[in-house]
């Protein structure tokens, strides 16, 4: 990968990350502004809310480290390369997916190796 596509995707996860942590600060003030409601029903859905707006927080809390972990992979001259065979992981599956850090067959290897254990614990 050039420095001119190296650069492109560093941008773009450092804009992801922005994003993400802009939206977790607004669960955050959501979360301290809420003033607990006499209505029964209206702090019912507020509590809904919340446990929807908590979990897409933590996913988002999870994908603000692998970013991390990827923008660290872009100054180590890790970046774009297959953690399990070494070989680059592809433009397109970057542009879908910038913190990749599995080529597309590695991926699929591991959903199928998680799928059969899944499998066989009966899941």
């Amino acid at each position: 990968m050039n420095a001119v596509q190296l650069a492109f995707f560093r941008q773009r996860l450092l804009n992801e990350r922005a994003e993400l942590e802009a939206h977790l600060n607004e669960v955050k003030t959501a979360i301290a502004s809420h003033e607990r409601d006499s209505d029964e029903a209206d702090q019912a859905s507020f509590e809904e809310e919340l446990r929807l707006s908590l979990r897409q927080a933590d996913r988002e809390s999870r994908l603000i480290n692998n970013i991390d972990a990827a923008l660290q992979r872009i100054e180590n001259g890790e970046y774009g390369f297959c953690e399990e065979t070494g070989e680059p992981i592809g433009l397109p599956r970057l542009l879908f997916r910038p913190t990749a850090k599995l080529c597309i067959e590695a991926k699929e290897r591991q959903e199928r190796k998680e799928h059969h254990f899944r499998k066989a614990r009966g899941e």
